[in-house]
């Protein structure tokens, strides 16, 4: 349904990620604490409680239109609230069945209808916006617009920023592992994730190698002319062209009159970039399967290309990097603007949490005050309870200014002023 009615994604994947993203967030969420005393700390003498913080609207993209509403349904009746869904209008038959498999459990435990429930039809923004005014907390995903005015509602609101994620191949990789994954990515629900490789940067050490291997996984490097019909085609009056975002790459080429070999069983087209920013659209998101490639000469070179990259758009978000050098992926985390370093792995799985690494599974990612957002993690259902703290008094631990001060004023042989 989803697919039918957006004219987004492809139905084997939309099946992966919902199954995926839905098992996953119930794993976390077992056992996880969330009503009533959720921590003691006797030490301190403070106690956490868990509270709901009420009524939740969720703006919900046209990209993940059952995803998304169930990973934000499940994590706010975890904290006791009630949520109210606002689709996209492209997707809202697809809330609608959503809504009769939730309604019907909630029959099943005995429990209100009414703790979830979307906006009447038709979807307008000034439905969303009266939405938006009028509950207890706006957890936005979407569009920026959708997040800016989520944030500039009066509302508390969680939002999460723009997708443009990078990846870096470094002199050190296992060059056949790196493509194989960043072509699974970069395909997986033809490219609608958020988390979905945008700009590819090689080390030119392998660049070559790498080039070959994306090949062999049905990438195909289009020629300066295909390019440039591509970007014609693929931007209208500086505006995505929405008759070709989200398809196949076979498709798209078909679409967009490309002429190159190999169209017909493209997984990924592949565009070779210099620069970045507005004069370079092929820098920005591309919604797409559809993979701009950068050459770097060394890695700080392409740590250098990323930032540029990531400052026209993408902040905060997340980065990737495909390497044997243990070093480089904490460098990348203490200097680069990002609020995820993936390393080694498909990136659009892994940003939104996966079942061999940490993050807590999401279809929302933070992206910090780089990205301009109230939070830098993935949204999870601790940012759906409001935590009272219980205070009681302990031996008292008050410093003295040697305790503070002793060692800078030794450092720097200074005595303590009067």
């Amino acid at each position: 349904m989803a697919v039918e009615q957006t004219g987004l994604g492809n139905v084997a994947d939309k099946l992966v990620k919902n199954r995926r993203k839905t098992m996953g967030l119930l794993r976390d969420l077992k056992g996880a604490k969330s009503v009533g005393v959720i921590a003691e700390y006797p030490d301190k003498g403070l106690i956490e409680i868990a509270r709901p913080v009420g009524v939740v609207g969720a703006i919900v993209p046209s990209t993940n239109p059952a995803a998304t509403p169930a990973n934000k349904t499940i994590n706010a009746i975890k904290g006791r609230n009630a949520i109210v869904l606002a689709p996209s209008p492209k997707g809202e038959s697809t809330c609608v069945t959503l809504l009769e498999y939730m309604h019907a459990e909630l029959d099943r435990v005995g429990a209100p209808r009414d703790l979830v429930q979307k906006l009447p039809a038709p979807i307008s923004k000034a439905g969303t916006k009266q939405l938006m005014q009028s509950v207890d907390l706006i957890v936005a995903t979407g569009s920026q617009n959708n997040v800016k005015g989520a944030y500039s509602s009066g509302t508390p609101a969680v939002g999460v920023g723009a997708g443009n994620a990078v990846s870096i191949i470094d002199e050190t990789a296992d060059v056949e592992e790196a493509a194989r994954k960043i072509v699974i990515s970069k395909s997986f629900d033809n490219a609608t994730s958020c988390s979905s490789e945008n700009n590819l940067i090689i080390v030119e050490d392998n660049y070559d190698q790498v080039i070959q291997a994306l090949r062999e996984n049905q990438a195909v490097l289009l020629s300066a002319n295909d390019q440039k019909t591509l970007e014609s085609q693929l931007w209208l009056e500086g505006r995505l062209n929405q008759g070709l975002i989200a398809r196949e790459a076979s498709n798209i080429a078909r679409l967009a009159g490309l002429s190159g070999a190999g169209m017909e069983q493209a997984k990924v087209l592949l565009v070779r970039e210099e620069g970045y920013g507005g004069e370079y659209p092929f820098s920005g998101e591309k919604l797409s399967p559809i993979l701009t490639v950068y050459k770097a000469r060394d890695f700080h070179h392409a740590t250098e290309i990323a930032r540029g990259i990531m400052e026209f758009q993408g902040k905060g978000h997340s980065l990737s990097i495909h390497t044997k050098n243990e070093s480089r992926p904490l460098k990348l985390g203490l200097e680069m603007p990002v609020c995820r370093v993936i390393v080694n792995q498909i990136h659009c799985y892994a940003t939104g949490g996966s079942f061999d690494n940490g993050l807590p599974f999401s279809l929302s990612m933070g992206c910090g005050s780089w990205g301009g957002n109230s939070i830098s993690e993935n949204m999870n259902y601790r940012n759906y309870l409001n935590i009272t703290r219980i205070a009681r008094t302990i031996t008292p631990n008050e410093p003295t200014e040697m305790d503070l001060f002793g060692d800078y004023w030794q450092k720097h042989q200074c005595a303590p002023s009067n």
